[in-house]
């Protein structure tokens, strides 16, 4: 899954050997092409809106996975929990990873089948590495395909379960949102991260990760109509970069925060794990952050629950875990 994308708060020389290692991997069967931009319009191109409509019924709750490259995987131990509480979100909103997963939940997937699915395979399995990609090293034709499979095929709107996936206008950065169309071509535009994965065209319009505009996109569940929004933030914390980091990336992580600040401030409650700063695509770091988005969740659970009740919310009883069910 996207989760295994190079995260952009991990450091620039971890980042790059990771692409030259995969760079240098056989290129047969990698389906190179060429170098011409991406743009996708068919008849199911996704419609890219400024701002999501207000939804009927409105969502009771909402939840908004942000991005975060590997960290990514901490949003599967949120959704086990919440599975497990019995707090069945109305609405997914997602952002690069948190697209990806988002789009796994709404096809009508649980914590565990999602989780069993992220496992599967390496890098290689949903990013096409080559020097052929269009302004980048990956060109994103494999995650795309890799969704749509996952999802039988079936547009955004049609999936059981609601969903808006989050990209950014690459000419100006400004936030776009998609609730219809093709759901791995939403995707693949949520997760075009700048530089590493070719941007994506669709109908004439250039698109890139979502990161760019809103990593943590709570404003588009507010204009959806949510009445309870629970974000999760798997980016860094702040102050969290370490001593040896170059000035460069400590000024991405002071322009993330401040893109994530104000959304984060509009949610109801906030889950946000403590997850390694030196993120990467290797399995001990998917695990690891799985396993503290869990912890993470299950520690904060008790008030969400309180803060659900205040209004007026109770668990769906089909959903509720076995009290005799131990914690994974």
């Amino acid at each position: 899954m996207p989760a295994h994308q190079p995260d952009p708060a991990s450091t620039a020389p971890a980042r790059r050997r990771w692409l030259r290692a995969a760079i240098t991997a056989p290129l047969a069967g990698l389906g190179l092409g060429g170098c011409a931009a991406f743009d996708y319009s068919a008849a199911d191109a996704p419609e890219a809106l400024e701002t999501p409509p207000r939804l009927e019924p409105p969502p009771r709750i909402a939840l908004v996975l942000g991005s975060g490259g590997p960290r990514g995987y901490a949003h599967i131990g949120v959704l086990q929990v919440l599975q497990e509480a019995g707090i069945q979100p109305e609405l997914i909103v997602g952002c690069s990873v948190g697209a990806l997963i988002g789009a796994f939940w709404a096809s009508g997937l649980d914590a565990r089948r999602i989780d069993e699915i992220s496992m599967e395979g390496g890098p290689l399995t949903v990013f096409d590495p080559t020097p052929f990609a269009d302004r980048g090293w990956i060109r994103g034709q494999k995650l795309q395909d890799f969704v749509n499979r996952g999802l039988g095929g079936r547009r955004l709107e049609q999936l059981p379960r609601r969903v808006i996936v989050t990209a950014a206008r690459r000419g100006d950065k400004a936030p776009r949102y998609f609730m219809q169309g093709n759901a791995g071509v939403a995707v693949r535009a949520s997760g075009a991260m700048p530089g590493i994965v070719s941007p994506v065209g669709i109908g004439g319009v250039e698109y890139e990760d979502g990161d760019e505009a809103l990593p943590v996109p709570v404003s588009a569940a507010r204009a959806a109509g949510a009445r309870f929004v629970i974000a999760v933030d798997v980016s860094a914390r702040a102050g969290s970069t370490p001593a040896d980091a170059s000035e460069a990336q400590r000024e991405r992580d002071r322009r993330r925060r401040q893109r994530i600040d104000p959304e984060v401030a509009r949610a109801d409650f906030l889950l946000h794990p403590d997850l390694d700063y030196r993120a990467g695509p290797w399995r001990r770091y998917f695990v690891d952050s799985r396993a503290r988005g869990e912890a993470h969740a299950r520690e904060q659970l008790p008030a969400l629950l309180a803060a659900l009740r205040q209004t007026g919310w109770r668990p769906t009883p089909m959903q509720v875990a076995r009290a005799d069910t131990p914690p994974r």
